[in-house]
């Protein structure tokens, strides 16, 4: 009999929502997915060792100055984490910009430019890296601009409608819309335990992304992520990609039976609007209490981990 993950795997892209190389291999997705929360915990593991003593060796020869080796060191272990998981995928891997410059356009372009030829340098090409930019008006500009040089982006930290909008109107790749963590602001503000998974917010969210994507021709992927149970996958299949968790993965796999496609493409039926504005995106999202709060989260949490992977590597670089 089939289970869960492989009935999804023949309507849904699947993501690897991890770094760690054994679960990729055992659970043999598409494309895989990194962020600094990630990177951290796969810098943890023995099997990178190497590759953080590599990066540090590298970062040195590069400068002698101390911050511009912790750059180099942090943007070099990055990419070699992300070469060793792209051996094992036959698709794309997604490594992120530094989120402190999450409200800096032209920086973010800089940084992505230079992951981009690290990656380049270490035998990969851009069309097998997704670069990965939160969803802030800024990271949106800075993924135009690098979509149309042909650096393709996943735009993360996805929560609102008008992130959506602006992402497609940008003519973005791919974005992640963060499923569970909508679920997660919702119960706490609701004080609602649990939500039938058709009814989750996130899926709600998720479903009307995809289908306003669908109905006016976008080509934006939509990839969901941050999954808090399959019952969100489930609701979710039959979309582009979904990017799962190897604990998720696990119990797709010893779920037995048929997935429903929940998640159809109908073909364009209407033409897009006007573009959204700054001020009509920032206003809609200062509407939106969830997204507010959720994108401005997620960018500390991810800038407190990469603060944490650069005190461990400054460690290494003054041994």
């Amino acid at each position: 009999m089939s289970n869960q993950l492989a009935s999804l795997r023949d309507i849904t892209t699947v993501v690897a929502d991890t770094g760690d190389i054994d679960a990729i291999k055992k659970y043999q997705p598409v494309d895989a997915t990194t962020n600094p929360s990630l990177l951290l915990k796969a810098a943890g593991l023995p099997q990178y060792a190497s590759l953080i003593d590599d990066a540090v060796a590298w970062a040195k020869l590069q400068s002698n100055d101390a911050e511009q080796q912790l750059t180099d060191a942090s943007d070099k272990l990055a990419v070699a984490i992300g070469k060793e998981i792209s051996a094992t995928i036959p698709g794309r891997i997604s490594t992120e910009v530094d989120a402190r410059l999450s409200f800096d356009t032209a920086a973010t372009i800089e940084k992505a430019e230079r992951l981009v030829q690290l990656y380049k340098d270490a035998g990969i090409d851009k069309s097998r890296i997704l670069i990965k930019i939160a969803s802030t008006w800024e990271g949106i500009q800075a993924a135009e601009a690098l979509e149309k040089k042909g650096i393709q982006c996943n735009l993360t930290l996805l929560f609102s409608f008008a992130q959506a909008q602006a992402c497609a109107e940008a003519g973005v790749y791919l974005i992640s819309p963060f499923v569970g963590r909508i679920l997660d602001w919702y119960k706490k503000a609701t004080g609602t335990e649990s939500y039938a998974p058709d009814e989750d917010p996130g899926v709600v969210s998720v479903t009307k992304i995809y289908n306003y994507y669908k109905e006016h021709g976008y080509k934006t992927v939509v990839m969901g992520a941050s999954f808090r149970n399959i019952g969100e996958i489930q609701a979710l299949a039959g979309c582009d990609r979904l990017t799962i968790s190897p604990a998720l993965l696990e119990e797709l796999v010893n779920e037995p039976g048929e997935l429903e496609v929940k998640l159809k493409d109908h073909g364009a039926t209407k033409t897009p609007g006007d573009r959204l504005t700054e001020s009509e995106f920032r206003w809609a999202m200062n509407e939106d209490a969830m997204a507010t709060e959720k994108l401005s989260e997620g960018i500390r949490n991810f800038a407190a981990d990469q603060e944490k992977l650069e005190t461990m590597l400054r460690e290494k670089l003054s041994a």
